[in-house]
């Protein structure tokens, strides 16, 4: 369709020309003479860019441009005038017209402007939706008694600056927290810059943190800033740090400490102005107990402790979840809304969830992606939640089920002895966790309570291949939730 535009202005020989130089040009036109008639003309039909004289009879052309973006932010604007002073033209820009044409008017200038002032406008259109988007998928779901009071701490805690240490298992969703404290926060227009601690190999992260300089090490071919110095003025999250080691420990503490950090082979300090947010699934104090994690570091981190609870203590926060989940992957995939039936919800809602929400998420995706119709009912939650013996099962079917019998020397014997049996047991539990998360080798160690590493040695020991991950699955770096 073409692009519509309203010219306003009280001379009828200016709406003659702008109308015979735009319609040229394949734009839609209608005419007002004054800015109450353009205003019911809007009301009636909107337009995609209007064109204000100022100096209308009546409300003036500022005026008229007020009361439109009191009620249509988004309508691009260009205003004309015959007597143009700085004054009113800064007045303009400040109330949000793209630009201000002075008489005579040119037909290149014309042109010019209105291009530019549609195509502002379409890209502010595209980074709205963007942000839409990203607002959808960082937003924290639930209305449970532990949501509500993490909340309420979230809430108080977000504008003082002060360092957070999130803990929680893997899976709740720390980093969601970690962001609503960012935009809390009057940093929130500030970078929020996030490093996976436990994704980055040990000879990697402290360039990745601190940044390097030219010729630092064998193929350092250019000076470059750490995560550091992106996130100045704004959020550092420093995800997993419990996996971070010793020394880089130690440079960590002193940028928290001075605010000064010096990049890999430079002996000059950058000062910078960040705050550090942080979380970890592991046992801090445990592992300061361990000599794994520096107590001074963790003091200093642990400022403000707060934790992020699993799953199974927010099971009323399930259903809202699912729906939740449901939404955005039929809107990832541009696809039509889908929605879950009651016994569907209440299905969900009785399972124990060891993956925590990221569990739900996968497996929502997973019923999205194999199950038809616009609704999915309980008896695909039933089969398809539980694809894998490692996925949850209901707590009520858990607590009344008998106790499966425990292996015998039979089935060691029939197995083809001890070491094969155990083989072949690892086999299936590795097969069915890999089944689970979609192919997705660190979900499926954390299912497995083992580590990524030993999870690849037992693939290449038990000759598993790794499998191509399902459509729609997340990275290995993903988000908590």
């Amino acid at each position: 369709m073409s692009p519509r535009v309203l010219v306003v202005d009280d001379e009828k020989n200016i709406r003659r020309m702008l109308t015979i130089i735009l319609e040229s040009e394949g734009y839609a036109l209608r005419e007002a003479g004054n800015a109450e008639d353009a205003l019911a003309m809007l009301a009636e039909e909107p337009a995609e860019l209007v064109m204000f004289d100022v100096g209308l009879p009546g409300m003036s052309g500022i005026e008229a441009l007020q009361k439109l973006r009191a009620t249509d932010r988004g309508v691009a604007v260009l205003m004309i005038s015959g007597h143009a002073t700085v004054g009113t033209a800064v007045e303009a820009t400040r109330l949000g017209a793209f630009d201000f044409l002075e008489k005579p008017l040119s037909k290149d200038r014309v042109l010019l402007a209105v291009r530019n002032a549609l195509q502002a406008s379409l890209l502010g259109e595209q980074l709205g939706r963007h942000q839409a988007v990203a607002r959808a998928h960082h937003e924290i779901v639930g209305d449970s008694a532990p949501i509500r009071a993490l909340l309420a701490q979230v809430a108080k805690v977000a504008p003082t600056g002060a360092t957070v240490l999130l803990t929680g298992e893997s899976g709740t969703g720390k980093e969601l927290f970690a962001r609503a404290l960012h935009d809390g926060s009057p940093r929130a227009r500030k970078p929020f810059i996030k490093v996976n601690c436990a994704a980055i190999p040990e000879e990697l992260i402290e360039t990745e943190l601190f940044g390097c300089v030219k010729g630092a090490y064998t193929g350092a071919d250019r000076s470059r800033d750490g995560k550091f110095q992106q996130a100045d003025t704004g959020t550092l999250f420093l995800d997993e740090i419990g996996d971070m080691s010793l020394r880089v420990q130690a440079k960590v503490l002193r940028a928290l400490q001075e605010g000064e950090i010096e990049r890999v082979g430079d002996s000059r300090v950058t000062k910078v102005d960040v705050r550090v947010l942080a979380a970890t699934n592991k046992s801090l104090p445990a592992e300061v107990e361990a000599g794994r994690f520096r107590e001074d570091l963790f003091f200093r981190l642990s400022v403000i402790p707060l934790e992020v609870p699993p799953l199974r203590d927010r099971a009323s926060d399930v259903p809202a979840l699912a729906r939740h989940f449901l939404r955005l992957w039929s809107s990832d995939n541009e696809l039509p809304a889908r929605t879950l039936s009651a016994g569907a919800s209440a299905a969900l809602g009785a399972m124990r969830w060891r993956g925590n929400v990221r569990e739900l998420r996968n497996v929502i995706e997973r019923l999205a992606i194999l199950t038809e119709g616009a609704e999915i009912g309980e008896e695909a939650v039933r089969a398809l939640a539980g694809m894998s013996a490692l996925a949850a099962a209901p707590a009520s079917a858990a607590a009344a089920a008998p106790p499966a019998r425990a292996a015998g020397v039979d089935d060691v014997r029939a197995a083809g002895g001890l070491v094969a049996a155990r083989r072949d047991f690892e086999r299936r539990c590795i097969e069915a966790a890999l089944d689970a998360t979609g192919g997705n080798v660190s979900q499926a160690a954390q299912m497995l309570m083992i580590e990524r590493s030993n999870l690849h040695k037992k693939m290449q020991a038990l000759g598993l291949e790794a499998r191509p991950q399902r459509p729609g699955s997340s990275t290995t770096d993903e988000e908590d939730e």
